[in-house]
């Protein structure tokens, strides 16, 4: 690719059309020019050239001079960079104020379950629902190794601001770990996890349950690449279905057996 193209892809992909970006480039290169000397440098036809630098002279971005003919020049990159960005900010700005508008009432995504394929986006929405918890987390860890750093940042966090946070894990070794992190969880060991059994090629990795509606719960896998592990999920919000439904009850049991266990 030519640094011409280059350029022209990178000024795409800031939001200015391939004939705004070729007409701009094309300016770049003469410095300054008629509508004629800028199709000829840009491969842009030059009945469309007009109706494009004018574009780019609404946004800023060229100056005109009322000659006969016409002739363009482009601002400085400097410039141009800095006429882009605003917009660019702006539309973010835009954007945001809009949707602040839209009634956001029940969601779709509020209903059903919903599948994670990647391990990254799993630890992403683990993390968002134990930020959007009010009064509870259940959170269960079959292997240590799915355990994120981030997951325990944002428990403790929970923790602090008053959501009671209890934690289910495999070894005292963990608990120990977990404990530390989070100083007011109540966290039990409970040594069934290390017996976690797969279920078509994948094994327990983490649960966790937020003020008894929102539900993830993720599989371990092995990767093709040795000692390298996969992890997906399930996740729900909300009671609509038995997936959630169940989960308190069975929680609970867990965790009073669990604390028997741990006092014993």
């Amino acid at each position: 690719m030519s640094n011409e193209e280059a350029a022209v892809t990178a000024l795409e992909e800031l939001g200015v059309t391939e004939y705004e970006a070729r007409c701009f480039v094309a300016l770049t290169r003469i410095a300054q020019g008629t509508a004629k000397d800028i199709s000829q440098v840009s491969d842009v036809p030059r009945s469309r050239v007009y109706d494009t630098v004018d574009r780019l002279h609404r946004r800023g971005l060229v100056d005109i001079q009322q000659s006969d003919p016409r002739e363009f020049r482009a601002i400085s990159k400097e410039e141009a960079f800095e006429t882009l960005r605003r917009d660019y900010n702006d539309s973010i700005a835009a954007a945001d104020a809009a949707l602040d508008q839209v009634e956001s009432a029940t969601t779709q995504e509020d209903k059903g379950v919903w599948a994670i394929a990647n391990a990254e986006h799993v630890t992403d929405r683990l993390v968002e629902l134990i930020d959007n918890a009010d009064d509870h987390v259940h959170f269960i860890v079959a292997d240590e190794t799915m355990l994120d750093q981030a997951a325990l940042d944002r428990l403790a966090a929970a923790s602090d601001r008053g959501v009671a946070v209890i934690v289910e894990v495999a070894s005292s070794d963990v608990q120990t770990r977990v404990q530390q992190a989070i100083q007011d969880a109540t966290v039990v060991v409970t040594e069934s996890l290390q017996e976690s059994r797969k279920v078509v090629e994948k094994w327990p990795g983490q649960l966790v349950l937020v003020d008894k509606q929102a539900i993830l719960v993720s599989g371990v896998a092995d990767r093709e690449l040795p000692g390298v592990e996969e992890e997906t999920a399930m996740w729900s919000h909300g009671r609509d279905h038995g997936f959630a439904a169940w989960m308190p009850e069975l929680l609970e049991d867990r965790v009073d057996g669990s604390r028997q266990q741990n006092d014993d």
